[in-house]
């Protein structure tokens, strides 16, 4: 598809600065941008490429003032990285605008399906599913008996729901994922074997999640494993069995949290972070990559490192610290040599 800068700067209620009738049909990085490109320049450390570039149209920030001369038409508006990642949601809404039910696949004579929906070749769809209006589900998905699916949701090419689990709307979860697999759920028996818990309860995603590829979200064992509104998970993340997960909290990839932990909102886990089990985290929690949290967190707003982990500035005294200790134990040593010699 084709847009004027004329069109895109209505669209972002921008300023056009240059000739209107400018053409683009693709993004791009300023600094790789070709003829035909749109790109953006939010950062002033960046502001040399917009000298050099080639790209037909540059989104920039009101009061960008040009220190040379430049051959791009800029679109002028409040916040060029806003405004680009505004056009990066329209494009991607473009691409993946796909209606209509592809064969073969399986849908229950039971299950509800809403208005202008996709669904995928070989997709499953199994008895008394819902699933919401306008949303998407990519081949080999699979929707398990009695799940539910809200609308604006997108499923990317083989997610698993199992059966009772439920997902809210505007949810996005990528390839691969499983939602509502069994917690690790094990009973010791005297000859030293275990014996399977089984796991009745399902998992609850609400509103605006994303969840990156490879992502597994047990079922509780009983009652449900909950992820609240806004929540971003990463790739490859465990989330355990009757876990809650707070509002608007991000997780990066490879983190895991153990069963019965409850993550407060608008908490920030890094990537490899290792979270026990039957443990409060408190609301704005910062946990740097690597840490390993085997104790509650109590006290909102704090930043965490280290395994086991400190408040943050602890830690990075304590890194200070442990970066000297070559030379503190090379002073020990002269000093003890001394301390021999003196009573000699």
């Amino acid at each position: 598809m084709q847009f004027t800068a004329q069109q895109i700067g209505i669209l972002l209620d921008g300023s056009v600065d240059g000739n209107p009738e400018d053409t683009v049909n693709q993004l791009a990085k300023i600094e790789d941008a070709q003829s035909g490109s749109l790109s953006f320049l939010a950062n002033p450390k960046y502001e040399h490429f917009i000298y050099q570039t080639n790209a037909s149209i540059v989104i920039v920030n009101k009061d960008f003032v040009a220190s040379a001369p430049i051959k791009p038409t800029l679109i002028r508006v409040e916040n060029a990285y806003t405004a680009f990642s505004l056009l990066l949601q329209q494009y991607n809404s473009i691409k993946l605008n796909k209606k209509g039910i592809e064969e073969p696949c399986f849908i229950h004579p039971s299950a509800k399906i809403g208005k202008d929906v996709y669904i995928g070749a070989f997709a499953y769809i199994g008895a008394d599913v819902v699933l919401g209006d306008h949303s998407k589900i990519y081949p080999h998905v699979y929707l398990g008996d009695n799940a539910s699916v809200g609308s604006g949701c997108t499923l990317f090419s083989g997610v698993k729901i199992y059966h009772d689990c439920k997902i809210g709307s505007n949810v996005i979860i990528h390839s691969g994922s499983v939602i509502g697999s069994d917690g690790f759920g094990f009973a010791p028996l005297e000859d030293g074997s275990y014996s399977k818990i089984s796991q009745i309860g399902n998992v609850v995603i609400e509103d605006d999640v994303e969840i990156g590829s490879n992502t597994s979200i047990d079922r509780a064992t009983m009652g449900s494993t909950i992820i609240k509104k806004g929540v971003k998970l990463d790739n490859l993340i465990q989330i355990a069995h009757n876990v809650e997960i707070g509002a608007n909290t991000v997780i990066a990839s490879q983190a895991g949290v153990s069963g019965s932990t409850k993550v407060g909102p608008q908490s920030v886990v890094g990537g490899q972070v290792g979270i026990v089990g039957h443990i409060i985290i408190a609301k704005g929690s910062q946990i740097q990559a690597q840490s390993g949290i085997n104790r509650a967190i109590v006290e909102e707003d704090k930043k965490w490192a280290g395994s086991p982990a400190t408040s943050f500035n602890n830690q990075m005294r304590a890194q200070v610290i442990f970066n000297r200790l070559p030379e503190m134990q090379r002073k020990i040593d002269e000093l003890e040599r001394k301390l021999k010699e003196f009573t000699k």
